[in-house]
């Protein structure tokens, strides 16, 4: 393998255990079999799996195959990473409902070429008693209690529930099902991807490679990119709505980004980052540039260079978006507000109610303060829910 190829594998990693190993199987000319798990915990595929998703398309560029697991089986168990106390379980209707959101997302980022996606449940769910014995057998509680989070839980004397210390055993056991060469993960799943290697030798299979990525702060630049937050862009997110979430994050994450979400090449980004130091760059000129990167990865070039346009017709000058949806209003008379905008922009009635009181809602630049308004009012109007949200009223 070319030094540019395996510099691109490992560009932007967290770490990579062991690297010589990696190193060696890339450069060994061995088609690897690269395994990312991803449970389906949630509707949309944000800017943060995509990190790692990306990473994954980069060997299948090289020729190498991807294998994505929905993480079906093991959703309803919980990832108990970085918790402090027993995740909630989702039922598996949720979780279904789940998957079915992410799948055509996830082909957003990766290549039809060299790609199998796989359901956990496949062989977990028929995993019977003496199958899961002898998977547990593979490691111990002292093995576990190694793990910081388990440890700190421990300690504090607060819940750890056995099926929890099953999880990152059953997801090494996906590693033995699909017999990964390479697993992906976000930097917080690095002892999940060990724990991997441990179970592979005791079914007898060479131990596979575990590579990390950064995890991506969200778009309010503190807690990491997370659906339940609200600090997230999907990566099916509109260009026009990328582009403005992406113009709202702190200056102070930017560098971050352009790593992570842009994944521009490391040099660009330090001459990025000197240039902004030194004020050859104002900051506000470095996050469009960011905007249009992040957008150009999804929607293209084009879309881009309009969603920047729209941006500035809208936030600039005070405009309306060119385009925007319709909602058909029913014949309720006289309107609740927090009723038809809840379900237009799947909003609380709580939260509705705030963004009211703060002056946030406006029907053609006039601002909403009551619950209620005429349907007359509203047929014909555009209506606009904080500064990104528009939608035309449509009798």
């Amino acid at each position: 393998m070319a030094a540019e190829d395996l510099d691109l594998v490992l560009r932007h990693t967290d770490q990579v255990v062991p690297r010589a190993e990696l190193e060696n199987r890339l450069e060994s000319g061995e088609r690897l079999r690269v395994k990312l798990g991803l449970d389906p915990t949630a509707p949309a595929v944000t800017l943060g799996w995509a990190v790692v998703l990306r990473k994954l398309r980069q060997f299948q560029d090289l020729g190498h195959t991807a294998v994505l697991i929905v993480g079906d089986f093991t959703a309803r168990v919980g990832d108990p990473s970085l918790r402090s106390t027993t995740r909630k379980r989702l039922s598996a209707d949720e979780v279904n409902a789940y998957a079915e959101a992410v799948l055509g997302q996830f082909r957003m980022v990766l290549s039809e070429d060299n790609l199998e996606i796989r359901r956990n449940s496949e062989w977990l769910g028929s995993l019977d008693m003496a199958g899961l014995l002898e998977l547990t057998s593979a490691a111990t509680v002292a093995q576990m209690l190694e793990r910081s989070d388990f440890a700190a839980r421990y300690d504090e004397g607060s819940p750890i529930s056995v099926m929890e210390f099953l999880y990152p055993l059953l997801q090494g056991y996906d590693s033995v099902a699909v017999e990964s060469d390479v697993e992906l993960g976000g930097s917080d799943q690095l002892w999940n991807l060990m724990m991997g290697r441990v179970v592979q030798e005791k079914y007898g299979q060479r131990p596979q490679v575990a590579l990390t990525v950064p995890l991506l702060v969200g778009t309010d630049g503190v807690n990491k990119m997370s659906q339940s937050l609200g600090n997230y862009i999907g990566v099916t997110d509109p260009p026009n709505e990328m582009f403005g979430k992406t113009m709202s994050i702190p200056d102070t994450a930017m560098g971050e980004w352009f790593r992570l979400a842009a994944d521009l090449d490391p040099d660009v980004v330090e001459e990025l980052e000197r240039q902004i130091a030194d004020g050859r760059l104002h900051p506000n000129e470095a996050k469009r540039r960011l905007a249009r990167a992040v957008v150009a990865i999804y929607w293209g070039d084009a879309a881009a260079t309009a969603a920047e346009t729209e941006f500035d017709t809208v936030f600039r000058e005070g405009g309306i978006p060119t385009s925007m949806p319709e909602h058909h209003l029913g014949p309720e008379d006289p309107v609740h507000l927090p009723s038809l905008l809840g379900g237009v922009f799947g909003l609380s009635g709580g939260e509705l109610r705030r963004l009211l009181d703060r002056g946030a809602v406006r029907v053609d630049g006039r601002v909403v303060g009551g619950l209620e308004m005429p349907r007359a009012d509203l047929v014909g109007a555009v209506v606009r829910v904080g500064r990104r949200r528009f939608v035309r009223m449509v009798g």
